[in-house]
């Protein structure tokens, strides 16, 4: 048998499933919520972003470490890890200033959490990686430059 059609053949089922499994009432579709309102992941600056998630005027703070490549290959695919130092940390979110949607994640991390979280994230230029912390009702930031030899958002 072809690989391809065993594959299709298995999706479909799967779907089909899935689909059977709703139409019964066992299953629920729901909506997935970030932590950040919705306005903020479609705001198109970084200040509008901002403003979406309540930290308007965030302190600069060198208790937030940013772990991301000086010189990024792929934009596709850019690690960045975020680690802060600041007691109570509640939230981590990241932003890629000059992506066309700037905010890229937001982490609410439980009480008694590490400040610290690891993803990938996607960069369309050269930019300014950007964490903002909330703690203690507060918001911080800190940046760091990365450079993007070959776009990841569409470029």
């Amino acid at each position: 048998m072809n690989a391809l059609r065993r594959n299709v053949l298995k999706s479909a089922a799967g779907a089909g499933t899935v689909a059977v499994a709703v139409a019964a009432g066992l299953m629920k579709p729901t909506l997935a919520l970030a932590g950040a309102p919705r306005s903020a992941f479609e705001a198109k600056n970084v200040g509008d972003a901002l403003k979406g998630m309540g930290a308007t005027a965030p302190a600069d703070s060198k208790d937030i470490a940013i772990k991301a490549p000086d010189i990024a290959e792929n934009g596709a695919v850019v690690p960045v890890e975020v680690t802060s130092n600041i007691a109570g940390t509640t939230t981590i979110a990241i932003m890629a200033e000059k992506n066309a949607s700037p905010l890229i994640a937001d982490f609410d991390l439980s009480s008694g959490a590490l400040g610290f979280v690891s993803t990938r994230i996607k960069m369309g230029q050269t930019s300014l990686i950007r964490a903002v912390v909330t703690a203690g009702g507060k918001s911080y930031t800190a940046a760091k430059e990365v450079k993007v030899t070959i776009g990841g958002c569409g470029g």
